[in-house]
């Protein structure tokens, strides 16, 4: 796709009743959903019977099978919305574009991060007392890493943000898929409003502005997928209030909003600060490609 232009937009000829119901967005969006819930029941129902991933099992069998239970459904639901609704080709999951794209993203949430955990350090609130070598990283790689980086981006950038940009254009679609992400951390360990609200700035607004600009979720998935594993499994950093064992053997202190507090460096100042640039950069890159969606009824 290039800059600018919309993964799918309603046929001209499409029957009235079509164009109201099965391709509005709202429609298209309640598709995905019930879709994409009765997939994670069957699918975990099926792992749970086979006793795959159990109390009982080897910490990496369980994440592999929270790995399943979450990517599969969402990956399926998510063809199955473009393939069987929108009938087109998924370009945005085009499997040529995985190199490249995800090897993007993985260069910018790691530079993004260590960025962060950088500046934290200079300031004296990011304290390292050893390396931990013998750290179980795999698990976490396959859950906060892969699970949350490709599952969250296809329901977030691949359907909120998309599908909303073709109805309401771009500002909406950030505005709106932005609030979601942050609303959707709140019930996370340490939550608080604050760390809320700094993850839809610092990440919900960065990683829609860089599906719009590249018009792939690749880089998208490979960047969330970056950060949390630099974050949690490098730096020993919480993970969005969740407890990660790191390479690196570390502590925080300062204020709650320099630090990040028990949530994590997600939400410091620093994060939102360095995310912002980047977001910013992408919104410059944007408006001089002049690639930012006008609302439908103004396109019409």
């Amino acid at each position: 796709m290039q800059p600018g232009e919309l993964a799918f937009t309603t046929p001209a000829d499409a029957p009235e009743w079509q164009r109201w119901i099965v391709l509005s967005p709202v429609g298209r969006i309640v598709f995905f959903i019930v879709t994409m819930i009765v997939l994670i029941t069957v699918i975990n129902l099926g792992l749970v019977a086979a006793g795959f991933g159990d109390a009982k099992s080897p910490p990496v069998q369980r994440a592999l099978a929270k790995l399943l239970g979450q990517v599969i459904p969402a990956v399926i639901a998510y063809l199955l919305l473009v393939r069987l609704i929108e009938r087109r080709k998924p370009r945005e999951l085009s499997p040529r574009a995985l190199p490249l794209g995800g090897g993007l993203g993985l260069v910018i949430g790691t530079v993004l991060f260590c960025a962060v955990a950088g500046v934290l350090w200079l300031l004296g609130v990011y304290h390292v007392t050893g390396t931990n070598p013998q750290v179980d990283w795999l698990p976490a790689v396959l859950t906060t890493g892969l699970s949350a980086g490709i599952s969250e981006e296809i329901i977030t950038r691949g359907v909120l943000f998309r599908i909303v940009e073709e109805g309401m254009g771009t500002v909406w679609a950030l505005v709106i898929s932005a609030v979601f992400f942050g609303a959707a951390h709140i019930f996370n360990p340490g939550a608080t409003l604050w760390s809320s609200a700094a993850i839809a700035i610092e990440a919900g607004l960065m990683l829609g502005m860089l599906y719009h600009v590249t018009r792939s979720l690749w880089p998208c998935i490979g960047m969330h997928a970056a950060w949390n594993v630099m974050q949690g499994t490098v730096f020993g950093v919480p993970v969005s209030g969740t407890h990660a064992d790191g390479w690196l053997v570390s502590y925080r202190t300062g204020p709650d909003w320099l630090s990040g507090g028990i949530f994590g460096a997600e939400a410091s100042v620093i994060a939102l600060l360095i995310c912002s640039v980047f977001t910013t950069t992408l919104c410059v890159i944007a408006w001089r490609r002049r690639s930012f969606v006008a609302p439908s009824w103004r396109r019409h």
